[in-house]
């Protein structure tokens, strides 16, 4: 299988605007952030949780605990990845009993990344509640998981691949719509 770059869906200006955006609507539908923590999901959820948090705090003036989840284990197609997946820790070094938590993700395609992070955060304790931010929803959903907040929404196929680019990891920020060649 193949890739091939069809069009570039969001730049850097693009994605600032959306996590903007997306942070006014946490702050506003939690009619604050005192009881608000962020945590993203291990590879690019990670950086644009830092980035909203960051967001929030340029706002409100608080700084909300930020986490980093690694849902390896949790997933549902662990056996079909590889035969030594990569385990990646888990950062979250706060109590998220009773907390709001924001839980961050780059791409929400099929829905079971964000089932499987919701197992890994379920045994992490017991939040209020649980809000799921996405930078794109794709659509192609599997299981019945709707996005609280979405920077962008995108009509697909399936034979799209979607890739979010973040500066932390691939020296650019762009939202990158490829074609799978097969």
């Amino acid at each position: 299988m193949e890739l091939r770059e069809k069009h570039v869906l969001m730049d850097e200006m693009d994605i600032k605007r959306a996590l903007t955006r997306i942070t006014h609507e946490i702050i506003e539908k939690n009619k604050g952030v005192e009881n608000v923590a962020v945590i993203g999901i291990r590879r690019r959820g990670g950086p644009l949780a830092d980035r909203l948090a960051e967001n929030i705090e340029a706002i409100e003036g608080f700084k909300v605990p930020v986490g980093i989840l690694d849902i390896t284990l949790y997933r549902d197609d662990l056996t079909t990845m590889a035969s030594q997946p990569l385990v990646r820790r888990t950062e979250v070094n706060f109590d998220i009993n009773d907390k709001v938590i924001v839980l961050v993700d780059d791409v929400l395609y099929t829905g079971r990344t964000i089932r499987a992070a919701l197992d890994a955060l379920i045994d992490l304790g017991r939040p209020q509640s649980i809000q799921l931010a996405v930078l794109i929803d794709r659509g192609h959903r599997e299981l019945p998981i709707k996005a609280d907040f979405v920077g962008k929404n995108v009509p697909t196929s399936r034979l799209e691949s979607v890739a979010v680019l973040v500066k932390e990891f691939d020296d650019r920020d762009a939202v990158i719509i490829q074609e799978i060649i097969e």
